[in-house]
């Protein structure tokens, strides 16, 4: 399996090299160069192995430069009954017929991201001891990327890591997540911003080639292709759960604000897994659903990005929406490095009368938007209706799910976090704390470690060479 560039600038790679380098040399992203596709009875065969089995049979399509053992001893290592609370890792809970939760927030900080970082770290030291080399990790979070990530790189070998979040602008629990560690290979740096200006300073920084190549910077974002890998298998897992034979169609419903989630989702049903919708779910930052809607990919402005109850969200630029419109326009990397040149100097790109955007119905997309007064309601319908409580990304993605529901077809709703990292909206949807699983009872009030800077490219590169590894 060769990896190229989303810009056609880059020269091939394998799976290895990629997951160390994060952004491709001419700034696009990674992508292989073509996805496998299952052959005719691989479905049924693949329903029948456990979710750790599951992961290798997947994972080994795009990986070939780790032996195959070697992967399975990773994958076992990152699925486990400690990690995730149970040997299934990834439960579907069934509200009604037809209608179903997959719980992807068992993990150690209690989000979806921990899905692909527990790999992601053992995937790292792995490759990194293997070859003796370090690296850097550079990366930026609106909320649940940034603990997952430190959570899973703690303590590893050859690894500093250096996180970026939005200072103010995360839920109490979600930064004492990540604040309280006391790792010395993990770095917090609050930016005076939003996420967006985090993001951009993580590209900036990748962008120069002789600081990136000095200080070894890799990348834990949704821009390294492993995490798109990862996520991949949840698909298989959910579909296998949800329907009831290889000949039945499922839609899943994803709340989304960088686009990895569901892109994961567009790889799965690229590989033929019958998903027949992919129903996107934005907040009121909701750049993505105006596209899906109008084929305009307008970038809002950092003072345009809202503040909302579903913070995870709060996203003007989607990096994964790169990978995307490379394969809608039939893999044509000088086009679109043109696009996100216009993005650059316009801060927008127009498909609405070109062919490529009548292609995107052929993809599966639907989208829609839901807003605060929406999330605090679905709340509310979802623990009257089934007793169960969902945190307000969640139910973004129920919320615009359900508008789209075909009652003759399966919808499976991600579950993205646990209601305990969103305190007050469940306050004001309920009425009630949200229950804590056992550890977190006081996190907030354990010591946090942070430095508040500006959304400074050069303050960032020097604070990464005082302490790289």
């Amino acid at each position: 399996m060769r990896y190229v560039s989303t810009r056609g600038g880059a020269q091939t790679q394998r799976f290895c090299d990629i997951l160390l380098e994060g952004l491709a040399a001419d700034g696009g992203l990674a992508v292989p160069e073509s996805i496998p596709r299952l052959a005719a009875g691989e479905l049924a065969a693949l329903r029948r192995l456990d979710y750790r089995g599951l992961a290798c049979a997947l994972l080994q399509r795009f990986i070939d430069d780790i032996a195959p053992e070697t992967l399975a001893d990773l994958v076992a290592r990152s699925y486990t009954r400690e990690a995730f609370g149970s040997d299934e890792i990834v439960p579907l809970k069934t509200l009604e017929p037809g209608l179903h939760l997959l719980g992807l927030s068992n993990g150690p900080t209690l989000a979806f991201k921990d899905m692909a970082m527990q790999l992601l770290g053992n995937l790292f030291e792995h490759v990194l001891a293997v070859r003796g080399e370090t690296l850097n990790i550079l990366g930026a979070t609106s909320g649940d990327t940034g603990s997952a990530a430190e959570h899973a790189l703690r303590g590893k070998r050859g690894v500093q890591v250096f996180m970026l979040s939005p200072h103010g602008r995360m839920s109490a629990f979600q930064r004492a997540q990540m604040y309280s560690l006391q790792d010395a290979n993990i770095h917090n740096l609050a930016v005076r911003g939003v996420f967006d200006d985090c993001q951009d300073v993580v590209k900036r920084v990748n962008a120069d080639a002789a600081f990136k190549a000095r200080y070894r910077i890799g990348a834990v974002n949704s821009i390294n292709w492993a995490r798109v890998l990862a996520q991949v298998v949840y698909y298989f897992w959910g579909y296998f759960r949800a329907s009831q034979g290889e000949s039945e169609s499922v839609d899943v419903a994803v709340p989304s604000g960088n686009f990895g989630n569901i892109y994961a989702g567009f790889i799965a049903r690229s590989m033929g897994l019958p998903l027949r919708r992919l129903i996107l779910a934005t907040n009121e930052n909701d750049v993505l659903d105006e596209f899906f809607r109008t084929g305009h990919y307008r970038v809002r402005k950092s003072a345009e990005v809202i503040e909302t109850s579903s913070p995870s969200m709060d996203i003007a630029k989607a990096s994964n929406f790169e990978r995307y419109v490379w394969d809608l326009l039939e893999h044509d990397g000088a086009r679109v490095r043109a696009l996100w040149e216009s993005i650059e100097t316009d801060g927008e790109f127009d498909l609405s009368g070109s062919p490529y955007f009548r292609n995107v119905a052929e993809t599966g997309f639907v989208s829609g938007r839901s807003a605060h007064a929406d999330r605090v309601a679905t709340i509310r319908e979802i623990h009257a209706r089934f007793g169960v409580m969902v945190d307000p990304h969640t139910a973004d993605g129920i919320k615009v799910g359900l508008e789209h529901r075909d009652p003759r077809v399966p919808l499976v709703c991600l579950e993205t976090a646990l209601p305990a990292k969103f305190a007050e909206t469940i306050r004001e949807a309920l009425g009630r704390e949200p229950e804590r699983p056992a550890g977190f009872e006081q996190l907030e009030s354990l010591p946090q470690r942070y430095e508040v800077i500006e959304p400074d490219v050069e303050a960032v590169k020097r604070f990464i060479a005082a302490r790289a590894a």
